[in-house]
């Protein structure tokens, strides 16, 4: 495409990276979210090279979900995804638990073809409780004709004088719904899309199984185009599991802790990476094995 990526707005509130004339993301790191449900910077809209939005926000089912967020259903009894708290045996309840990930600075540098954006961030439950220290990175990368890649990585790190447990709506006792970590929340038109993952596998049947990568095609309301994303998981990254819905709406998320809790020690950090792939159109399993050896870690 021969075109760079570029921060074309940085306030307050709103970090914008853009190719050409197309904003690729807004990055709210400071948004107006009610309590209830969960403050935390996201990325909403995102978009394609042909300037297609893959992301919904605040939608009517689960307003808590915005965009591209990274998340926790469940720290210690905490809930750092918003809204209501998975209990065992009592089902879902709204309770005082639902904290916030503050963004506290940046530092942006643009490294040859690339946007890097290093963040802060300060987790507190509703308590006003600093629990994790949040080190995160997103890079702009790979931008070629038809898609643009943001590769995104994390470190936690616990700061409280005891163990933080990181759990899911599954590891108290919903049946696969594991969902925490990097979560992409699709828009409505994206319902009934497409499932393709690696090594043969396809569909929601993927919900709750592991593997490499996992891609999901859908297609647009208004133009006669359809998009892809394609998730990539790092190797480095420990018991990585997918939670994926086409129906009764969009989602994706590699989480870190589907079946079984994940322990953090006072002072120890948790990494995790993962590479998120921007395409235009619908690639089919060729197209995407294709790309993935093509684009090694």
């Amino acid at each position: 495409m021969g075109q760079r990526p570029v921060i074309t707005r940085q306030d307050d509130e709103v970090l914008v990276v853009s190719v050409g004339d197309v904003e690729l993301f807004e990055y709210v790191h400071r948004p107006s979210t009610l309590a209830f449900e969960g403050p935390k910077p996201y990325l909403h809209p995102v978009r394609t090279l042909d300037g297609d939005v893959v992301t919904a926000f605040r939608p009517h089912d689960h307003r808590w979900h915005k965009g591209v967020q990274m998340t926790a259903t469940d720290v210690s009894g905490e809930n750092f995804w918003g809204g209501v708290t998975y209990v065992r045996d009592e089902g879902y309840v709204a309770l005082p638990n639902v904290g916030t990930m503050r963004h506290e600075e940046f530092t942006v540098a643009s490294p040859d073809g690339e946007v890097r954006i290093d963040e802060l961030l300060s987790w507190f439950t509703e308590t006003g409780q600093h629990w994790v220290h949040e080190m995160r990175q997103f890079t702009v990368r790979d931008v070629e004709d038809d898609s643009w890649t943001l590769e995104f990585a994390t470190t936690l790190t616990n700061l409280r004088s005891e163990p933080l447990v990181f759990g899911s709506p599954t590891t108290n006792g919903r049946e696969l719904a594991g969902y925490t970590g990097f979560f992409w929340r699709g828009p409505r038109s994206f319902t009934d899309g497409t499932v393709i993952a690696a090594d043969g596998g396809s569909g929601q049947e993927m919900m709750g199984k592991t593997a490499r990568w996992l891609a999901f095609a859908g297609h647009h309301d208004e133009v006669d185009r359809s998009s892809t994303l394609l998730f990539i998981d790092h190797p480095d990254n420990k018991n990585t599991t997918w939670f994926v819905r086409s129906t009764p709406f969009a989602a994706v998320n590699p989480s870190f802790a589907f079946f079984d809790t994940v322990e953090l020690a006072p002072g120890e950090a948790l990494s995790l990476r993962y590479r998120l792939v921007v395409a235009n159109g619908e690639w089919d399993r060729d197209h995407l094995e294709s790309y993935v050896e093509a684009h090694p870690w």
